[in-house]
């Protein structure tokens, strides 16, 4: 007859075994969702990088034909110098982070590519627009950039440090994503969707789907929620766009509207943006006396270009 000590121990036993087999089984699975998960980030984040490097890349026919012309006419420095801020800032973020170099490519090249379209433009400005452009560098790159790395490094350490990062991160592309609504308003009033490209607007919609998704499943919402109001507000220009692509503008009101108001419109990225990713794009008309380019809203001239901002993230 069996003892009952020994039952025992083989019901221990058996247990363990049991116990040792279902823990495999779920480590396994474990580990195959981790792998998963790492994949689609890594998917996301490349085709991030891709649609991104395109809209950085939108600007180059409108260089072309300032190059042509010798003059940056009435264009303006503002939407490339912020895009070089945000492409630094979001580098920044991205160093003091971990898993996010796909972040780090873009921007990098980002920063390059905004780089590249500042010095053009102050080879061809005027002596005024120059000054001013060499002014506003000064403020936002120098001053503003180096403050926010000066206060951040001495001021906070570890994990703070990245969090207030990010936080400056997160609000300063979701303030850049709000200017949409001025060329949404724009095109209801006008009826006019002229300086409002269609193929833009769905790249930087679809770059900001690559965005949002690379950082929730990096867990990073710095990174995905300001995208979520890139890929809304890109959602409503294509609406619009189908909705009054086939209709008469409003003549006299357009007129009106383009000789007073210069219209900003920022889409992201992606970040930049996440656009994070903050590329430029502008077009400029083929007679040369209408110009849509992305701007800052300045003091609005009478019988001044119409400037469009269409920034990415």
């Amino acid at each position: 007859m069996v003892e009952p000590s020994l039952l025992a121990l083989a019901s221990y036993i058996k247990g363990l075994l049991y116990h040792l087999l279902c823990t495999t089984h779920k480590d396994d699975q474990l580990r195959k969702m981790t792998g998963t998960l790492a994949h689609l980030t890594l998917a996301f984040g490349l085709l991030g990088n891709i649609v991104s490097f395109m809209v950085f890349l939108a600007p180059i026919p409108t260089f072309y034909k300032v190059y042509k012309k010798k003059s940056t006419e009435g264009f303006q420095s503002a939407p490339y110098v912020v895009g070089l801020f945000s492409a630094m800032l979001w580098i920044y973020y991205a160093f003091l982070k971990t898993n996010v170099l796909l972040l780090i490519t873009i921007n990098s090249v980002g920063c390059f590519i905004e780089t590249l379209y500042i010095c053009f433009f102050l080879f061809y400005a005027p002596k005024k627009a120059r000054m001013e452009s060499l002014k506003l560098i000064v403020l936002l790159i120098v001053v503003g950039f180096g403050l926010i790395v000066v206060l951040t490094q001495f001021l906070a350490s570890g994990v703070t440090r990245g969090v207030i990062v990010g936080w400056i991160c997160l609000v300063f592309s979701l303030c850049v994503f709000v200017a949409p609504l001025g060329v949404v308003r724009q095109v209801i009033k006008t009826k006019s969707v002229e300086y409002m490209p269609i193929l833009l607007s769905m790249a930087l919609t679809l770059s900001a789907v690559m965005w949002f998704f690379y950082g929730l499943l990096l867990g990073d919402f710095n990174i995905a929620i300001p995208n979520v109001l890139g890929f809304i507000f890109g959602i409503i220009q294509m609406i619009l766009y189908f909705m009054y692509k086939n209709k008469k503008p409003i003549a006299n009101e357009k007129m009106s509207e383009l000789a007073n108001h210069k219209t900003i419109e920022v889409v992201k990225l992606n970040a930049l943006m996440c656009s994070d990713v903050l590329p430029v794009v502008a077009k400029l008309k083929e007679n040369g006396h209408d110009a849509s380019h992305v701007a800052v809203e300045p003091q609005a001239r009478p019988n001044a270009p119409n400037h469009i901002i269409e920034v990415a993230a």
